[in-house]
């Protein structure tokens, strides 16, 4: 059977496309181009968090299949840094949402109440699955939790509130499969399972503490060289010994309140995140690495999605309560501080150190290339 050709405004379905920046009325032509606008952005940031979703997924579906072949890192490593790539075009469409004045938006804002950005079930669904707890989260306004957000008017559950329920029972989250993935990580070559695996772990948590230790303190020093006061003396010694006591801390998980299985496993976790940033020339994880890399400049772009939301909206309608009951501006400020999801890969840039002071690496061999056989 002979394909028909193909024609752009088919594939593209531009008609179609065209048709939808209505908003509430039968077409766009009654609108002013600041409500067609508003309308449009939204729409584009919809169809970004669309694509975020879907490389989120195959992320997240490589890292909760162990063993993560090694040769499929670069694969994931690109799909994170095309998410990354994704929320920072979303967060750049502030600066077009900005051309409009403030007179200009309260012109149709009324229109919108109660519909909130809070109800973007696609961003929720990124939140989810990257792994943001409940407990975590902030309250909007009015709503009993961020799900009570998302049904329609009469308490029914609309499409945003199906898609969030169902990304709920989506599991593992990323944040856990990556964990999963940290934990079994083989640190001076032993992995969960071997024989005298806690031993070599703990042995090289103490050697890597010291050496931390060793460079705070010489920081230290250096520090106290330039004091003036006695004073001075005392707040770098107290501070510089608190930044040695909370590394040891977090190395050993002791600052969480958890029983003692969760402890010992989240501490190899954090061993072998700092393992894998301290020896990453090593073959074998040099892509590990770059994976830690990829998903803290996701973070990172997210963080500055949600700081540039705040800064539109604050520049567009000041601190007047959200549409959606929300306190606006402080909300969004507030989001900005506390969604993290990958708390430990950011953590452990305060316990790195210099190359030349990280202690020897046993079993260096486990980290080189295979040679064929």
């Amino acid at each position: 059977m002979t394909r028909k050709p193909t024609a752009y405004w088919d594939y593209i379905k531009v008609e179609e496309l065209l048709a939808l920046q209505r908003g509430l009325e039968s077409s766009d032509a009654g609108l002013s181009n600041d409500e067609v606008l508003f309308i449009t952005v939204h729409q584009i940031d919809e169809l970004w968090f669309k694509l975020v979703l879907r490389e989120l997924v195959t992320v997240r579906n490589l890292f909760a299949t162990p063993p993560v072949p090694e040769q499929a890192l670069a694969s994931a490593a690109r799909g994170i840094r095309r998410m990354t790539q994704l929320i920072s075009h979303v967060a750049g469409h502030f600066e077009i949402m900005e051309t409009m004045t403030t007179r200009d938006y309260l012109a149709f804002r009324d229109k919108l109440n109660p519909a909130s950005g809070f109800q973007s079930g696609q961003l929720r669904e990124i939140e989810v699955l990257l792994g943001l707890s409940d407990v975590d989260r902030i309250p909007l306004g009015h709503e009993h939790s961020y799900m009570s957000a998302l049904k329609n008017q009469d308490g029914t559950p609309s499409s945003a509130y199906q898609r969030v329920a169902a990304r709920l029972e989506d599991k593992p989250t990323l944040l856990e499969a990556v964990s999963d993935w940290l934990y079994r990580t083989p640190i001076n070559g032993s992995t969960p399972g071997d024989a005298g695996d806690d031993a070599k772990v703990a042995a090289f948590i103490e050697a890597y503490a010291a050496a931390h230790a060793k460079c705070a303190n010489e920081a230290l020093a250096i520090a106290k060289s330039s004091t003036l006061t006695p004073s001075d003396v005392e707040r770098l010694e107290k501070r510089y010994a608190g930044e040695i006591a909370g590394a040891r801390a977090f190395l050993l998980a002791e600052d969480l309140d958890v029983d003692a299985a969760t402890r010992a496993r989240v501490s190899r976790q954090r061993a072998a995140l700092v393992f894998i940033e301290s020896y990453r020339e090593l073959p074998l994880l040099a892509w590990p690495r770059v994976i830690i890399d990829e998903l803290l400049a996701f973070e990172q772009a997210f963080v500055i999605f949600r700081q540039r939301h705040a800064r539109m909206v604050e520049r567009v309608i000041g601190r007047r309560t959200g549409t959606g009951g929300s306190s606006g501006v402080d909300y969004l400020d507030q989001t900005a501080l506390r969604y993290r999801i990958f708390r430990d890969v950011w953590a452990v840039r305060t316990l790195l150190v210099r190359q030349t002071e990280l202690p020897s690496l046993a079993n260096i061999e486990a980290y080189g290339f295979a040679t064929a056989t």
